[in-house]
């Protein structure tokens, strides 16, 4: 059990990124087309994060032409290169999975006032 642990943690990010749930994120994704590598920007709001450790991954969901679509991350990826902060949200659970019965300004998240 130590030699999987020892493991994971040499495989480990070092710089931590820091979003929650709720918040509105830009995620920058490497995607392999043949030969060629590009990254991807995919934006959209934080709607769970699950697991510790190596296999913490989070699930970001945005609507594209109206239709909503949802990808999980793992935060460990060496595929994903950054994650950028857009805006915080104010909310109250730990899963929004309410926001996917939501259509149009019902499926905001308000924002957290900062002081």
């Amino acid at each position: 059990m130590d030699i999987i642990k020892t493991l994971e943690d040499e495989q480990l990010r070092e710089n931590k990124f820091d979003f929650h749930v709720g918040d509105t994120v830009k995620v920058d994704y490497l995607i392999k087309e043949g030969n060629k590598e590009r990254v991807q920007v995919y934006e959209g709001t934080v709607i769970k994060m699950q697991g510790t450790g190596l296999r913490r991954a989070f699930t970001v969901r945005r609507l594209a032409y109206g239709v909503g679509v949802e990808r999980t991350f793992l935060i460990n990826s060496p595929r994903v290169t950054n994650v950028r902060l857009v805006r915080e949200g104010k909310v109250r659970r730990s899963k929004l999975f309410y926001l996917r019965h939501r259509e149009g300004k019902a499926a905001k998240v308000k924002e957290k006032q900062k002081f």
